[in-house]
């Protein structure tokens, strides 16, 4: 059985799933019942001066049937005493002192920095998040974001903190930048020894139509806040990725943004995270979604032949090219099975509507649109496919025009109806390597004819 324990920046946990720093981390109660439930580690709720909170504070897009598909909070800070979360700190540490338990931190001055520091330290934490990412109320007053946003700023508020620290500090990172990697370097420049991302990104998750009121609602009037769940994990991965191949950045990363299952964990690990923040999934889920990571990750280690989550660290980011090293050679068809297709047409109408017209009904040939790279007909097959459920009513691919775009793939209701098979395999050829040989002009630009 593979080993699941991990060691980030000196913080061992047994394993690399962690609570982070959000309600689900907001108290001790809270921390020791996840660590009883699996959870390896924890980011604790961030602590600063006690804030006021507004109610109310959450809300969510639900899409197709699932529920929390997204989901934004406007919610600040812990608005608890900061010597009952020292207290609790210290007493989770006592009974649970091989788990990680990290502390979220956002305060103004040096020398509240300095203060907060120490007292969290002497509580017995593990290491320091630095709260870069709030995009929400706290940065209307100069924390959170606003300073993410400005890596100047970011570089020397960490330095602060690497002065007066004697636990590994992380930097959590606001996506709500132009180019991650500047303040991921920022960051690095002033000593963090590690990285955390991301964190939510700035939105408005609706308006209630009847009031005409953004929401969540608070009273009559509502404000920007954060936005996570499934639907960041795209945005997420991305900006582990570009982090984790840049060669300034020396230092591990914590995945965060929609992982709510052990694939979306195993996917953040192998585009270079050492270990996984998840917030969103537990808010809808509880604690024990951690099973289903532990023995999937568990299980997908070892059929994959690694004993350790060392091993998959970072194990993607060779597959990753910028688009100019994409093989131009490379071709793939959209096969369909006419005995799983239900006739819906839904295909067609993407194809035909959305894509590049060259999928088809009928036993008739079909004249090709005019813009089609070989116009003419396109010969319908004979004898005409008879699928066992959707008769005569089971599409066809003029495979000579399909691109592969994958779209008639991706809206397909039945899983494996629709196939998309390699027609050609690599050539080596690449626009980076064109444009290197000057055949970059591709016929029909702007200066022929």
């Amino acid at each position: 059985m593979a080993d699941l324990s991990i060691d980030f920046a000196g913080i061992k946990s047994p394993n690399p799933f962690w609570l982070a720093s959000a309600p689900p981390a907001n108290s001790g109660e809270q921390v020791m019942r996840a660590f009883d439930a699996g959870w390896g580690g924890a980011v604790w709720k961030t602590l600063g001066d006690p804030i006021v909170n507004v109610s109310s504070r959450f809300g969510a897009i639900d899409y197709a049937g699932q529920k929390v598909m997204g989901f934004n909070n406007i919610e600040l800070i812990t608005d608890r005493p900061l010597e009952v979360n020292l207290r609790e700190i210290r007493e989770v540490k006592r009974r649970y002192p091989k788990h990680a338990v990290v502390v979220s931190l956002m305060t103004e001055t040096r020398d509240d920095w300095r203060v907060l520091i120490r007292r969290c330290e002497d509580a017995g934490a593990d290491g320091l998040e630095l709260n870069f990412g709030c995009p929400h109320g706290m940065c209307e007053r100069g924390m959170g974001s606003s300073v993410g946003q400005e890596p100047k700023l970011l570089q020397e508020i960490t330095a602060w903190t690497k002065e007066f620290a004697k636990t590994p500090v992380l930097v959590k990172l606001t996506p709500n930048i132009g180019d991650i990697l500047d303040p991921g370097i920022a960051a690095v420049r002033g000593g963090a020894d590690g990285l955390a991302l991301i964190n939510t990104i700035k939105s408005i998750i609706g308006v209630d139509l009847d009031r005409l009121i953004p929401e969540p609602r608070v009273g009559v009037a509502s404000t920007n806040g954060g936005y996570c769940g499934p639907a960041v994990k795209p945005i997420a991965l991305h900006m582990v990725a570009a982090l984790a191949r840049e060669p300034k950045i020396t230092v591990p990363i914590s995945g965060i943004g929609g992982i709510s299952n052990w694939r979306d964990a195993a996917e953040f690990i192998a585009l270079g995270s050492t270990s996984v923040q998840v917030c969103t999934a537990v808010m809808h889920y509880g604690y024990r979604i951690v099973e289903d990571m532990i023995d999937g990750l568990s299980s997908y280690l070892d059929q994959h032949g690694m004993t350790s989550v060392r091993e998959l660290v970072g194990r993607a980011i060779p597959g990753f090219r910028e688009w100019g090293e994409l093989d131009l050679g490379y071709q793939i068809v959209a096969r369909i099975d006419a005995d799983k297709c239900i006739g819906c047409q839904l295909c067609v109408a993407a194809c035909r509507d959305g894509a590049h017209q060259c999928i088809f009904t009928g036993p008739d040939d079909q004249t090709r649109p005019p813009q089609a790279h070989f116009p003419g007909t396109a010969p319908a097959p004979r004898p005409q496919v008879i699928g066992a459920l959707a008769g005569d009513r089971v599409p066809w691919v003029d495979e000579p025009e399909c691109v592969g775009c994958n779209l008639c793939a991706l809206v397909c209701p039945v899983p494996g109806c629709i196939t998309m098979e390699q027609t050609s395999g690599e050539s080596g050829d690449t626009w980076n390597r064109r444009v290197s040989e000057g055949r970059d002009k591709v016929p029909g630009g702007i200066h022929d004819g």
